[in-house]
């Protein structure tokens, strides 16, 4: 009577757990959802503006305005990279990191471009100038680093990739050999219930002269 109570409490538990589990994972949906609806219309509206921007350019080509535009652009493109890291994350359940390391690359090649313009200007300036250039060095560096990063998770994706795909191989080919070896059993019956005929008919030749 105890066990039956104590598993009739488990399995309620346990329907509690699911139930909370499917609540949470709604709840999660909506909020990724929402999360991706904004970024859509954040990119819409950036990438309006640019274009804007774009047609409303002066004669003269400013650096300082076109600077301004490849800024945008490139924060559209963020906007973009985190589209894909919440869709990759409602289909597949996991948080795929290679759309932040992409993030975070255009990043720093937003501020090394930033600095390399402004640099220009500070060529009069020794230690300012020194500094921005010591900027640009360490952001090329943390773009290397990236880089690096974004190939060995390529690479260890791909291994796994080629692990599953050669388990799948192994699986096929033993069904393959289960499916032979059966085949080999039915014919090794066939041929012993052949030779129980022929064996039958040796004891009693009547049946053979009867038919």
């Amino acid at each position: 009577m105890g066990d039956n109570q104590r598993d009739k409490h488990k399995h309620e538990d346990d329907e509690r757990q699911r139930l909370a589990d499917r609540i949470l994972a709604i709840v999660e949906d909506v909020i990724y959802w929402g999360i991706a609806v904004v970024l859509v219309a954040g990119a819409l509206v950036l990438l309006g503006v640019q274009v804007y921007s774009f047609t409303k350019l002066p004669g003269d080509g400013s650096a300082a305005v076109l600077l301004d535009i490849l800024d945008g652009l490139l924060l559209v493109f963020i906007f973009v990279e985190l589209l894909f890291a919440v869709r990759a994350t409602l289909s597949s359940r996991v948080i795929v990191a290679e759309p932040f390391l992409i993030i975070g690359v255009i990043v720093c090649i937003k501020e090394i471009v930033v600095l390399s313009v402004e640099a220009a200007d500070l060529l009069a300036d020794g230690p300012q100038f020194a500094r921005a250039i010591t900027e640009v060095g360490i952001l090329g560096g943390l773009v290397l680093l990236l880089s690096m990063a974004m190939f060995v998770l390529q690479v260890r994706q791909q291994d796994a990739a080629d692990d599953v795909a050669e388990e799948a191989a192994d699986a096929g080919e033993e069904a393959d050999n289960a499916e032979q070896d059966l085949a080999q059993a039915g014919q090794e019956r066939d041929r012993a219930g052949d030779k129980r005929d022929k064996a039958a008919d040796l004891r009693h030749p009547e049946r053979e002269a009867d038919s």
